[in-house]
């Protein structure tokens, strides 16, 4: 998987591309701390091209979502694949996360 990020205004886009699963979860979960480290509190997860997720990977989202409540932060997930929206509902995910259809949803929403 590859990931890119971008600043607008204020808030992090983390641009994701590919398969998120174990292979690439640790060097994805110490880059998104990284960012939590340079202190941003507005991060969104873009998934447009985002078409696999395993486990290991919804941890890193889980992690996020805790450690941004922790600092008063805004984490938003956007433009869900079909499939990953449905792993999302299976697990739970859809109760849990800012989920918006889009990154121009995303970035409007306060």
């Amino acid at each position: 998987m590859k990931h890119t990020t971008e600043t607008r205004d204020d808030h992090m886009i983390v641009f994701l591309d590919g398969r998120l699963d174990t292979t690439q979860a640790d060097a994805f979960e110490k880059a998104m701390t990284g960012l939590l480290d340079e202190g941003h509190t507005k991060i969104i997860f873009d998934c447009e091209k985002l078409n696999y997720i395993s486990s290991s990977g919804l941890r890193i989202f889980l992690i996020m979502q805790k450690k941004m409540m922790g600092v008063a932060g805004k984490f938003t997930v956007c433009s869900l694949q079909p499939a990953i929206k449905e792993i999302f509902d299976m697990s739970g995910f859809t109760m849990i996360f800012n989920i918006q259809p889009d990154l121009e949803a995303a970035l409007k929403e306060e």
